[in-house]
């Protein structure tokens, strides 16, 4: 269970945030003074610590350099109640999670929790090999793959995470690139300094640079106090963007300029801020369309990309499918008290014959749902999910086949999804997973006007999307379309 440590000298701080603090899957502790926190640390790491600035026999910011030195990689949010707030602003500088003002205001406090909880075990739980050695008693993510295309990956990893320059992790979404980040994190020679993962398409625009670089009081409206960005709290460490095709136009010059000099300034400032950070970034994406309408820059590319990684989807690697459903079937059944011995051989024909657009994330949710459906010690067809068992069920609510006319064009009846309309229908009907039927009923028109645009050149469709052809066609197969090649005159148009 994760816990947490909350220091702080009165009696009625420590017992407000415990009370409203702890849960069943939080344990908390409590100091009343930096020593018995130091000791707490010492002996009982926790996962995140509340630190006072002002304590009895210590100041706050000494404690946090205690703690640091202890452990750099534990998150610690500082609060105070002095509006000058000088030590905090160090303490951030020097690595703290983040700060807040007393009176707390609790439900900002608990969504900062969640984050650094998150943080806190991103930055300690290996990310492991499945043929490394397993540290014994300690929680792993395991990366699970023997197809030739993973031992490639592995390799890869290997070759890199030594060298101190930048990665670029491609690969369509659910294939596992947080958790390569943080092999290459965990195998560099930055494991022990602190690990910040930023993903930059959850993020609105305006609030992105300050995020990442900070700010100085009075730099925009609402900026009522200095704000130090990322970068220069994971001084020495490593940071993980994820998503960077959605990284703002704003923020790219800045961006460069810290993969190039390791330099930046905050957000309204002038003073030149040294770091030492090394980037790790990850997208989705097909970047070079990106580059070619210039929504990201090529030198800032380029500079991303020192090193490129380009996971395979579920799709390309079908050898590992077995490994990983045995994987999360040993993984998930524990969790959800379950104790499944095997796949029965008719589902796991049908999860091979499953195209999983959503990679090795849509296969650790079919499994999950297949173990609570379970009854017995193994899981039957009938346990697994609707689009699964049935391939018709696939192809979404309410929305009817796209057909081909002469000339490679694609039409369909339904020239716009009434998307309020169909998850109102959806919900009356009592129909289950109704966020991706949803999605593939929007997929489906978006998809055909962009095809019929293009005359269903694919190229020209993946640039357009700003998704990669994989992408595009595995969101094809899924929605169980095709594109005869024999439509066109010219052969290669149809690729």
């Amino acid at each position: 269970m994760p816990s947490l440590l909350v220091v702080d000298d009165e009696a009625n701080v420590l017992y407000s945030l415990s009370k409203s603090l702890r849960s069943e899957t939080l344990d908390v502790e409590t100091a009343v003074t930096a020593r018995q926190a130091i000791d707490l640390v010492q002996r009982h790491p926790p996962d995140v610590v509340i630190l006072d600035v002002r304590l009895p026999d210590m100041s706050g910011l000494d404690a946090f350099d205690c703690i640091r030195q202890l452990d750099p990689r534990l998150p610690v949010i500082i609060i105070t109640a002095y509006s000058t707030t000088e030590t905090a602003i160090e303490a951030m500088k020097r690595g703290a999670f983040e700060y807040l003002l007393k009176p707390v205001d609790l439900p900002q406090l608990r969504e900062l929790l969640a984050r650094a909880l998150e943080l806190s075990r991103l930055r300690h739980v290996p990310a492991v090999f499945e043929e490394e050695e397993r540290p014994a008693g300690q929680a792993i993510d395991l990366i699970v793959g023997r197809s030739a295309a993973m031992q490639g990956v592995y390799k890869t990893i290997g070759r890199v995470a030594p060298q101190d320059v930048s990665v670029l992790i491609e690969g369509e979404s659910g294939t596992g690139k947080e958790l390569v980040a943080r092999a290459i994190y965990q195998h560099s020679r930055r494991s022990q300094a602190p690990f910040l993962a930023i993903n930059c398409a959850a993020i609105p625009e305006p609030l992105l640079e300050s995020e990442l670089f900070g700010h100085e009081r009075g730099a925009f409206t609402g900026a009522d106090r200095r704000r130090i960005g990322k970068f220069e709290q994971a001084n020495g460490g490593t940071i993980f963007l994820d998503e960077i095709g959605d990284l703002s136009i704003a923020s790219q010059p800045k961006m460069l300029r810290l993969l190039q000099e390791q330099q930046f300034e905050r957000l309204g400032g002038n003073q030149v801020i040294q770091t030492d950070v090394r980037v790790i970034a990850a997208t989705n994406q097909n970047l070079d369309p990106l580059v070619a309408s210039g929504r990201l820059r090529q030198d800032l590319y380029y500079r991303l990309k020192v090193f490129t990684i380009q996971l395979p989807s579920l799709r390309e690697r079908q050898d590992d499918l077995p490994l990983l459903v045995e994987h999360f079937v040993k993984l998930l059944s524990p969790v959800l008290g379950k104790k499944i011995s095997s796949i029965a051989p008719e589902a796991m024909q049908l999860l091979n014959a499953h195209d999983w657009p959503g990679n090795v994330r849509e296969l650790q949710s079919v499994i999950k749902y297949a173990l609570v459906q379970a009854s017995g010690e193994v899981v039957s067809p009938d346990c697994l999910p609707e689009n699964i068992r049935l391939p018709s069920a696939r192809q979404g609510p309410s929305v009817r086949e796209l057909e081909t006319e002469s000339g490679g064009h694609l039409r369909t009846e339904d020239e716009t999804v009434d998307v309020g309309r169909l998850v109102n229908s959806l919900l009356q009907s009592g129909e289950p997973e109704i966020y991706r039927k949803v999605c593939l009923a929007v997929d489906r028109v978006v998809l055909n006007a962009v095809l019929r645009h293009v005359h269903a050149n694919q190229v020209h469709a993946s640039e357009l999307l700003g998704i990669s052809r994989t992408t595009l066609r595995a969101k094809l197969r899924s929605l169980g379309l095709a594109i005869e090649k024999q439509l066109f005159s010219d052969p290669d148009q149809a690729e």
